[in-house]
Formats: C-alpha cells, structure tokens, sequence
C-alpha cells in the first residue's frame, strides 16, 4: 500500500466546476472563495467548442494567477477524439493536477500517467463498475483524488433522486473507504439545485459526516455553504483542544486515558483532535 497523504492536507473543501469555455466565468474563478477549481472539458463543453476550450484553459493557466485555488483539469476521455490532445496540451501548461473521467479500472488511469508524467492524477468515481473496482485505483501510485459523480452514478444504476441518497450510499461508500485507505482526497458529488441553500447545507452535512473531504459545486453561491460546513466549528475546535490538553495531563500523571464531559480520552481521539486543529489551520493559512 502506498504510504498515506500527509495528515493536513491543502484544504479541498468547494471544488467549484468552471466550463472550460466560459473566459468571464474562467477569469472570475481567481476571485472565488473556493478552495479548487476544476476546469471542465468534458461534460460542460459542447463538441464543436473542444478545442477552443482546451486552447482557452491553457491559455488561462498560463497567464492568470489563481492563489490557493487547486487548479484540476478534467479531460476528455481517452476514447474520444479529443483525448489525447487535452493529455499533451496540460502535459505541458501543467496545472495541479489531471481528472480523469469515464474511470472503471487502473488501465484508464495508467493510460493517461504515461501521457501526462509526473502530474497528480484524480479518478472520476461514476459508475457501478468503478465502485467495484475502488480500491485497485485509489492504489495507483499517481492517484491523488477521487470526485464521486453522484448524477452519473445514479443514472447508471437507475436510482430515484431521494433527499437522503439513500440508493447511492453503498457505491459512495465503496470509493469513500477506498480512497482513504490509500489516503487520497475524496470529494462528494455535486447538488443540481443551486439556489437551494438548505437542501445544498443537508447533503453537505451527510457527506462531511460520511468523511468526504469537500463537495463538488456547480454555482459560485455554493461555495459559502461548503467551506462552513467542511471547515471545523468553534465547538468542534474547542473539544479538540480540551481533549488534547486531558490527555496530556492525564499522561503525566501516569494514567492512558482521560475523561472529557464524561467521555473516556484515548490516544486516537488525541490523533483525531490534532487533525482538527490542523486542518483548521491549513484552511487559515489559505486564506479561507
């Protein structure tokens, strides 16, 4: 297995979609609170604007500083006649990292590293078969990321749209656990009502729970909700510390374990807390 990202990552929490053809929405996207961006190629952009597009996020990529924001470039996939040409281009302009859409084994991921050396790779997670297969791509060693595309993945299994998502858990949670246990990102799929803040806030809430890192987005007014609901709260600072801080005295005074209101303190809730406070952090020092 391959060793697991460090503890503190930059933080992945809004990962806001930008088509690729778009030059204002692509020039507004350096003044977002969004902590990555992934420049679509694919699904937003029309056939007979694909090479416009890749000539456009390649130039924007060049010459246009966009701070703390992850910069992600998603392809075209290779079986397209587009493919190949988006490899070679951002092999070149070199943005943070390369995601892969229309993954189902290790052999699409292989196909485009030995395209794009040496740049980090992100697998779209979307249909039933890549779920299966979960484990063996979070284990490539150019994998860094997961996006779970949670639209395309309901159509593939023919599931209702259900507030709770309840028909797509099992496959979400395939990829969830695949990926951490090789210690990737791992972001939730995007919430198609864009205007709807609670709804968003909901599914926000369910994936933060479920251990996403962050959400995909599809509106610019997404963005607010998801760094509030992927960042850790003042309480959740608080415990962190207090734990930390009973822990420690508890182990100076020759005992394992601590009591903090009325729960027992072990060293892996100590390992817990010190991740919060560090990714608290890492958000701070990105500006967020």
């Amino acid at each position: 297995m391959n060793q697991p990202r460090p503890e503190v990552p930059r933080p992945f929490r809004s990962v806001l979609y930008i088509p690729g053809a778009n030059q204002r929405a692509l020039e507004k996207a350096a003044s977002l609170p969004c902590d990555a961006i992934i420049f679509d190629l694919e699904d937003a952009v029309a056939p007979e604007e694909k090479a416009r597009a890749r000539a456009l996020v390649a130039e924007m990529l060049r010459t246009t500083d966009y701070g703390h924001r992850a910069r992600i470039v998603r392809i075209n996939a290779l079986e397209t006649e587009w493919g190949r040409a988006d490899c070679l281009a951002f092999a070149e302009t070199r943005p943070d990292a390369i995601l892969v859409p229309k993954v189902s084994r290790p052999a699409h991921v292989e196909a485009v590293a030995t395209l794009v050396p040496d740049l980090p790779l992100w697998a779209m997670m979307e249909t039933a078969v890549v779920a299966w297969h979960a484990a063996d791509i979070a284990a490539h060693p150019r994998i860094e990321g997961f996006v779970v595309g949670t639209n395309d993945l309901a159509k593939d299994i023919g599931a209702r749209f259900r507030p709770d998502r309840e028909p797509l858990l099992t496959a979400m949670s395939l990829c969830l656990l695949a990926g951490k246990a090789y210690g990737r990102i791992v972001v939730d799929g995007v919430y198609n009502a864009f205007k709807d803040d609670e709804g968003l806030k909901v599914e926000c809430n369910q994936g933060r729970d479920m251990g996403f890192d962050g959400k995909t987005l599809i509106h610019p007014a997404q963005i607010a909700v998801a760094n509030e609901v992927f960042a850790p709260s003042e309480g959740e600072l608080d415990l962190a510390r207090r734990q930390i801080a009973a822990h420690a005295e508890a182990e100076r005074a020759g005992r394992g374990v601590a009591v903090v209101d009325g729960r027992i303190v072990e060293r892996l809730h100590v390992v817990g807390a010190e991740r919060i406070i560090a990714r608290a952090a890492a958000i701070a020092a990105s500006g967020g």
